[in-house]
């Protein structure tokens, strides 16, 4: 199972490389990229989308990295909690009934 999922990440990002190499070569065009403040170099309209199309992925990795982490720290807490509410609930069956005076 491992080794045809492996197989099928190559075949993806080999797949996603050809038509990257395949709209590069047919978009050769330069174009200026005008972000209101700065104006970079004319660089072909490939390098330009596929620049942000890299860009978006890695920043949503970041993001997604980010909420993993707080979601494993929660994780964490949740079940420290857990144990200890555990640990409490197995010392009271322990003890014997209190005796209630009238």
């Amino acid at each position: 199972m491992k080794l045809l999922r492996n197989l099928l990440t190559a075949l993806v990002v080999l797949v996603t490389l050809g038509v990257g190499v395949l709209f590069a070569l047919q978009n050769k065009i330069p174009v200026p990229l005008d972000l209101l403040v700065y104006t970079f170099e004319p660089r072909s309209l490939a390098l330009w989308i596929l620049l942000a199309f890299a860009l978006g992925g890695i920043l949503g990795m970041v993001v997604s990295s980010v909420i993993l982490v707080r979601t494993r720290a929660s994780l964490g807490s949740c079940k420290r909690q857990l144990e200890k509410a555990r640990v409490e609930v197995s010392k009271l069956r322990d003890e014997p009934p209190a005796v209630r005076g009238s």
